[in-house]
């Protein structure tokens, strides 16, 4: 009990709670978002919003390469901060032209992905990474 109440952790349990929140959020990320949006690319594209005037299918091809590509490189933990930028980019896009900033309701999703993807970003893969067998 005590242990269960105590505020301190050691380097191991860190370095597993980092795995998990990587392979847990790239995986969800992969194929319940990427995937699918992979698959139905044609009927998915026309209605799908055009971000800066760069035409749906561009946006939708650029929200597929970070929900799949980046998603699959945040799994291995290879050049996993850098992966994360476009997730972040693709859950605030996602939060503010297709949610609306509803990040109570129809937007808990992308924000919950923000911040998974956002915590690695600022912390990093971890030692049970591609990026941590380096160090």
């Amino acid at each position: 009990m005590k242990k269960l109440m105590s505020i301190g952790y050691s380097d191991s349990a860190f370095n597993i709670a980092l795995f998990l929140l990587r392979v847990g959020g790239g995986l969800l990320i992969l194929v319940a978002h990427g995937y699918v949006k992979f698959e139905k690319f044609s009927s998915i594209s026309p209605e799908f919003a055009n971000f800066l005037g760069m035409g749906s299918s561009v946006s939708l091809s650029l929200s597929i390469f970070a929900e799949l590509i980046c998603a699959a490189l945040v799994i291995l933990g290879l050049f996993t901060r850098l992966a994360c930028i476009p997730l972040v980019i693709n859950m605030s896009v996602a939060i503010a032209v297709g949610h609306q900033y509803d990040v109570f309701g129809a937007g808990e999703k992308p924000s919950l992905f923000l911040l998974i993807f956002l915590t690695i970003l600022l912390v990093g893969p971890g030692k049970f990474s591609v990026d941590g067998l380096k160090n």
